[in-house]
């Protein structure tokens, strides 16, 4: 979909948030406040190994892990390497994680970016108001002196609901205008 309705515009407007990056030092001072945002690990690189013995060992403190492969894609095949997920089996994934809609949520990864920014964009796509990324991801966060543990975080249910289409989707069919008419960033791994 590109454009959408005025309303639809209106709307993601108000929705993202000024800023969608957020540095070490400002998630430590949002970890020491009242209402510290939760936090996703999404380690994970292409034909590189697993991600979850790497946040089993170490992570941030409080961080829950998230597959790329299994909970933030459908499984490849004619749609692609990372299809979007079936949207029911996202929706439990996030709430597994403790997703709430009223939480924020920071991502981060190995620091790359591109898991992460996935995570950030399907929660943001999913409606979820308030999402970013780790500047940097873990190794950002190191440099600035936060602590890793292996402490595994409590499991707490979160209330995430998808409501898909706060931000718009292209088709190939759009992508291929798009390029056309404009420019088009393919930012796929080759």
């Amino acid at each position: 979909m590109i454009g959408g309705s005025k309303r639809r515009r209106r709307i993601y407007a108000r929705m993202v948030p000024m800023n969608a990056i957020i540095t070490a030092p400002d998630l430590m001072n949002a970890l020491a406040g009242e209402r510290p945002p939760l936090l996703l690990d999404v380690r994970w690189q292409l034909g590189g190994p697993p991600g979850r013995p790497a946040y089993e060992a170490g992570h941030l403190p409080g961080a829950v892990y998230v597959d790329l492969d299994t909970e933030l894609a459908s499984p490849a095949g004619a749609a692609g390497r990372h299809p979007l997920p079936d949207l029911s089996a996202f929706a439990a994934a996030m709430r597994r994680a403790g997703v709430g809609r009223d939480r924020r949520v920071v991502t981060y990864d190995g620091g790359q970016g591109w898991a992460a920014a996935r995570a950030w964009w399907l929660l943001r796509w999913a409606g979820h108001p308030d999402v970013r990324v780790l500047d940097g991801g873990l190794p950002a966060w190191t440099a600035a002196g936060g602590a890793l543990t292996t402490e595994l975080p409590g499991e707490h249910e979160g209330d995430f609901v998808p409501e898909p289409g706060a931000l718009p989707l292209l088709t190939a069919d759009d992508a291929a205008a798009l390029a056309r008419r404009g420019v088009l960033l393919d930012a796929r791994a080759g």
